[in-house]
């Protein structure tokens, strides 16, 4: 059957290269909307390249080690695993600043003209990382007839989504952060000001960040979940390992024939959106059925069922707190009027409040899917969860693309009523964004709990006991070390946008007092403003990258596979709770400002205070708070592949 998986990965990329193809034959826009765009593309890809520089290295470290510790076939699979994902990074980044342009000049054309642009754009993305991710699963298992030698693989995607969250989260909030701090705050001048220094560097952040990073991102959660869900069928047979490779199969037809229902019906947006979404996971359960019925019987069809509903609800329950219609961004909006700190006081708690119903959620479709195929059922569920990965990474590229034609509009001096069209677009872009975070931190979870019963089974072949005891000294230290490390982690990541920002803060204050920009007398030096953020993002990947590949290690050749299995376990925790805090109250910190913006407030007191609240939430949703996601899988994949040697090997 893997002639189906073979056929959805090829039928994925030719129809985004169809879209690429239409995508590149439309205007992209006068001479100075050209050389905006391509001012943005530049320093995007001067960016993406210095970064694959840096990974690398790290890559081919570890790609030795692999070799001589686990095999040929390990060190092959993790550099192949390493390349797609990269590969599927840079492909969304490349059509992303090709129709930024594209769309500001189909906004002339109206609000559905320019959705119809920035839509098909990130589908592009979208459809690649499915793709790509199924190709290379189906790749890795003919050749080897075995999940577990898959491992490599997924270390491998895994490695690079991290290196991706982190390096783009650091450059494009230091860029934002910079920019808004000196532009908008000091200045008082408009977000997308030309005469701002850091524009350009803010508006390549919007690429490396939010398409390079998500699509290296949900690639990796997306091959990691059905190579888990893989593993797990070995214990029941043949078709129980073929059988996820199925779903992802039908999931990309679906989202294919999703991605024609996209239309907007006078300016709801987002229900537009929701529309290419919700066709597609009625029509993936569909399939799912007689996928199902045929092969594995249905008590594993309604577990996939289970996963589809989870999407769709952390869908839903994202956009309610950081929609600007709903009451959640309405509360900092009012708080924003007795200035900073009751905004970021009220953005704190919706952040806060943000992560009952989601863990509610996951819990429930746990133990659903549990109930109806044990463990395997979890795994199950995950897979049809990110099953959607491409209609959703589809939905969640729109945004950047649609940030960035608000950008090139107000640059190129465009008139009015082009914005009057970018920035609902972009408004609803940034919701998008952080429902596509939920479904990413959520995805994490099942995928790792997979994870985590893979790593048991592999302890447990090893000939060691693994009883995870609250009783036991070792288990609860692993717990205390796991759910400090996401804290930690994202402390790394918080600090460097910090001292990323302040460089540029400094830069632009430079340019501003000797060179005459506010008079229109001087051009900004852009580049310099592109090559500091670019530097400082590099300069910042170390650390982060060995606390998430170093700590399962220490822990488990030192304490031991229960205290490793407590680490893993306290990790998922506390990280799933610090992630979905940080990404939504980010992103409603965000609306709540350009709600205040487009009620024509701008420049006011409240206005003033929610720039504050948005400095504070903008690292948060999009450097700290994503870059746990693949931090916890990182985590688990390195346990998991180190299994058997730490079941021998412990010091203490």
């Amino acid at each position: 059957m893997l002639i189906f998986a073979f056929g959805a990965a090829v039928l994925s990329l030719m129809f985004a290269a169809f879209l690429s193809i239409g995508i590149l034959r439309l205007n992209p826009g006068n001479a100075k909307m050209v050389e905006i765009a391509r001012a943005i593309h530049e320093g995007s890809m001067a960016y993406l390249w210095r970064q694959y520089k840096v990974v690398s290295v790290f890559a081919v470290v570890l790609a030795v080690v692999l070799w001589f510790t686990l095999g040929a076939v390990a060190s092959g699979g993790f550099l192949l695993g390493a390349f797609l994902s990269a590969l599927a990074g840079f492909i969304g980044m490349n059509i992303s600043v090709r129709a930024n342009t594209r769309t500001a000049q189909a906004a002339f054309g109206g609000l559905n003209s320019a959705l119809a642009v920035a839509f098909r754009g990130g589908s592009v993305t979208g459809l690649s990382v499915v793709g790509l991710g199924l190709l290379g699963v189906a790749v890795m298992y003919a050749v080897t007839g075995s999940p577990l030698a898959m491992t490599g693989f997924a270390f491998g995607a895994s490695l690079i989504s991290l290196f991706a969250r982190v390096g783009g989260g650091i450059y494009t909030k230091a860029a934002d952060v910079g920019a808004d701090l000196v532009g908008k705050v000091e200045a008082g001048i408009p977000e997308d000001d030309p005469r701002n220094p850091a524009v350009i560097a803010d508006n390549v952040g919007d690429n490396v960040g939010d398409c390079a990073g998500m699509a290296a991102d949900l690639f990796e959660t997306y091959a990691v979940t059905i190579i888990a869900a893989m593993i797990l069928g070995m214990q029941l047979g043949t078709e129980h390992v073929i059988y996820p490779l199925m779903l992802g199969s039908a999931a990309i037809v679906a989202s294919i024939v999703g991605t024609f229902f996209v239309r907007a019906r006078g300016k709801e947006i987002m229900n537009a959106l929701y529309a290419g979404l919700l066709v597609s996971a009625a029509l993936s359960a569909v399939a799912f059925y007689f996928i199902t019925r045929a092969y594995v019987g249905m008590p594993l069809f309604y577990a996939s069922l289970v996963g589809l509903f989870v999407a769709v609800a952390l869908n839903v329950v994202t956009d309610y707190y950081t929609s600007k219609k709903y009451s959640p961004v309405a509360n900092i909006v009012a708080a924003s009027e007795t200035g900073a700190g009751t905004n970021v006081i009220a953005g704190l708690g919706v952040g806060m409040k943000s992560t009952a119903a989601p863990v509610l959620i996951i819990a429930a479709g746990i133990l659903l899917a549990f109930h109806f195929g044990g463990i395997y059922g979890v795994a199950i569920a995950g897979v049809a969860m990110l099953s959607l990965t491409g209609i959703i990474v589809a939905i969640d590229s729109y945004g950047p693309i649609t940030d960035n034609a608000g950008g090139i509009a107000e640059m190129a001096g465009l008139p009015k009523r082009v914005r009057n069209v970018t920035d609902p677009l972009d408004a609803v872009g940034n919701t998008t964004k952080a429902v596509t975070k939920g479904y990413a931190i959520g995805s994490a979870a099942l995928a790792t709990l997979a994870l985590f019963a893979a790593y048991v089974e592999e302890i447990t072949k090893a000939g060691a006991s693994l009883t995870l005891s609250l009783t036991d000294p070792r288990v609860l230290v692993g717990l205390f070390i796991g759910g400090m490390i996401p804290f930690l982690f994202s402390s790394y990541l918080m600090n460097a946008v910090g001292v990323a920002a302040k460089e540029i803060v400094k830069e632009v204050r430079r340019q501003f007092k000797t060179m005459p920009i506010m008079k229109g007398r001087a051009k900004p030096d852009y580049a310099r403003c592109v090559s500091i953020v670019t530097a400082a993002a590099q300069r910042e990947l170390v650390i982060p990258g060995l606390i998430a590949v170093a700590s399962p290690l220490v822990v488990g050749f030192v304490l031991g596979p229960r205290a490793l299995g407590g680490l893993l376990i306290g990790s998922v925790v506390s990280g799933l709770l610090l992630a979905i805090e940080m990404t939504t109250g980010g992103a409603a910190w965000d609306n709540a400002k350009k709600y205040i913006e487009a009620s024509g407030a701008k420049g006011s007191d409240a206005h003033k205070a929610a720039v504050v609240g948005d400095t504070v939430g903008d690292p948060l949703k999009d450097t700290a708070g994503p870059a746990i996601n693949p931090l916890i899988k990182v985590m688990n994949i390195v346990a998991l592949l180190f299994a058997a040697a730490i079941a021998t090997h412990t010091l203490l």
